[in-house]
């Protein structure tokens, strides 16, 4: 059985960390912790780690990035900034699988029916990694907010 590419916070907790990521497993657990009790948390959803790696996968992004990365000198900066360049630039120019767009639209829609069309939302990163002992990204990601559309 594949994993779910879209999980919605409120069934997440914070055993699906390897999966949503900290921030997302945290806004689980607030919302299905604080409403029961009467506070409004507004609702999303989280684009799981899978979702991902089926990306790479089934765009061969997977044997780029591999080739790139093959022998490659991680104490040589130069050669790093390059390699990590021509990594970001494939992953900017490689379109979104079909099925996986129509599901983030989809979700997207949900919400919609929620909190109306056209609904801001913010996009930020959930390392799955992250604020774990001996190793922080926080502030490595983009974050984009106000984001309208799927």
């Amino acid at each position: 059985m594949t994993k779910p590419h879209i999980l919605w916070f409120t069934d997440i907790s914070m055993d699906d960390v390897g999966e949503v990521g900290g921030k997302n497993a945290s806004l689980g657990e607030l919302i299905r912790s604080v409403e029961p009790k009467g506070v409004r948390v507004p609702h999303g959803f989280a684009v799981t780690a899978s979702a991902y790696f089926d990306y790479l996968k089934e765009t061969g992004l997977d044997v780029f990035i591999a080739k790139t990365l093959k022998g490659l000198d991680t104490k040589n900066l130069k050669h790093l900034a390059k390699a990590g360049k021509a990594i970001r630039d494939k992953m900017r120019a490689t379109p979104l699988p079909a099925t996986l767009s129509k599901e983030i639209a989809a979700a997207y829609a949900k919400m919609e029916k929620t909190y109306g069309k056209n609904t801001d939302v913010a996009v930020r990163s959930s390392a799955t990694a992250e604020d774990l002992p001996g190793a922080s990204f926080a502030g490595e990601q983009e974050t984009y907010l106000n984001i309208r559309g799927a």
